[in-house]
């Protein structure tokens, strides 16, 4: 059942984050390129026509406002696909005219870290040409929306046509100095490197996202599945006296699988963040490292643990279910706020990670409801023992009892 599971998460997380609810073009109102390609964020995409004679880009980004006050940019890196070092082009309605402007921009560490406001300057890469125009709904208007062509012309560098994209969209506008964007997943996942000869993406992004959905598979699966499955075998197997100390290997043998690819999925993670710079998801790694603390402080407990006779093995016992019990609840919540993070916040992908933790609340509420039952039945028993009133099964108990001393 469980690689059934694993098997349905494969498939669901092989699709992108997002569903483009627009397709790319190749012809605009002035231009008709040769080649488009959706962009893997904020439904923008982009149209080019690649001249291998002269080296020249004709391009045309598509893309969209968010604010009657925002602004929207695209460029290129010359090194890398990330923020810093991109010389970009921004546009945003005017301050005093509030007409559309398109003005350069070059994205320094000191933007990044916002040390310092972000001011206009000429780039140092081959522009020939560039231009911006609203399309659509009320035209000449900047609104929430609102979406937006930014050409350009570029002379690029003989037989290199590997181009790193970069782009983005924010809320206001300061004077001419464009303000810090969203940092939702959306909005740092706004890069691409894509051959323009061939038009096809490199691997690098595919690459990063894989990482991602290993560590969201293996983290589902040993935090938010076998954990809570090892502490519900050691709270309800352990009264069954026809398993004598089997539960207990049981026990520690769940927790241990658990623990172990669970290290995997944590170790994937900050490999994730080497590879993200840009990208911090605070409240997912801090429950991240505290999940992965509390593991193996459970785990370590065990070569600790008291004999049954030690005066200190109560304390133990309390140490050990409240670290467990906290574990468990935290490794399940941060596994809600992973799909957060990977934006599968409504995907099939979360429900079927619903589904199986359902099954096994279910079975763990089930569980509860008979031991409950047996116990209530036992203290009645016994009460009535007490009374004299089942006198016969008090004596073949003491019979049985007699008979096991002998």
């Amino acid at each position: 059942m469980q690689l059934l599971f694993l098997f349905f998460f494969l498939l669901i997380f092989q699709h992108p984050h997002k569903v483009f609810t627009s397709h790319c073009t190749t012809i605009t109102a002035s231009k008709t390129f040769e080649k488009c390609m959706n962009l893997p964020s904020q439904d923008a995409s982009i149209a080019w026509t690649f001249h291998a004679h002269n080296a020249t880009l004709d391009l045309v980004f598509f893309g969209s406002f968010i604010s009657p006050s925002g602004w929207v940019g695209w460029g290129i890196n010359p090194t890398s696909a990330e923020m810093t070092g991109t010389r970009a082009l921004i546009a945003f309605p005017d301050p005093n005219s509030g007409q559309l402007v398109l003005l350069p921009y070059i994205l320094d560490p000191t933007v990044k870290f916002q040390k310092s406001p972000l001011l206009s300057r000429p780039l140092d890469i081959h522009l020939l040409s560039s231009s911006a125009t609203l399309y659509g709904g009320r035209m000449a208007t900047v609104h929430n929306g609102a979406a937006i062509q930014i050409y350009a012309t570029l002379k690029l560098v003989p037989n290199k046509t590997r181009i790193h994209h970069v782009w983005n969209r924010g809320l206001y506008v300061q004077g001419y100095s464009p303000t810090i964007h969203p940092t939702t997943v959306n909005d740092l996942s706004s890069t691409a490197t894509i051959d323009i000869f061939s038009g096809n993406s490199a691997k690098g992004g595919s690459n990063l996202y894989s990482l991602k959905v290993i560590h969201g598979i293996i983290n589902s699966f040993s935090w938010g599945i076998f954990l809570p499955i090892g502490a519900i075998t050691a709270r309800y197997l352990r009264h069954v006296e026809s398993l004598g100390p089997a539960w207990f290997y049981v026990h520690a043998g769940v927790q241990l699988f658990a623990i172990s690819i669970g290290t995997v999925g944590f170790a994937i993670g900050i490999r994730l963040g080497q590879l993200s710079p840009g990208r911090v998801f605070s409240l997912h790694r801090k429950l991240g490292f505290a999940v992965f603390c509390l593991g193996w402080l459970q785990t370590l407990a065990l070569l600790f643990r008291p004999k049954t006779t030690n005066k200190f093995r109560k304390y133990w016992k309390s140490y050990h279910h409240f670290v467990g019990y906290g574990c468990v609840i935290l490794g399940v919540v941060n596994v809600f706020q992973g799909f957060e993070v990977m934006g599968e916040g409504r995907s099939y992908a979360k429900l079927g990670y619903c589904l199986c933790l359902s099954t096994v609340i279910g079975i763990c509420i089930v569980l509860e409801v008979n031991s409950w039952v047996v116990f209530c039945r036992k203290s009645k028993e016994d009460k009535l023992r007490r009374e004299g009133l089942i006198s016969g099964g008090s004596e073949k108990e003491s019979g049985s009892s007699r008979g096991g001393f002998n």
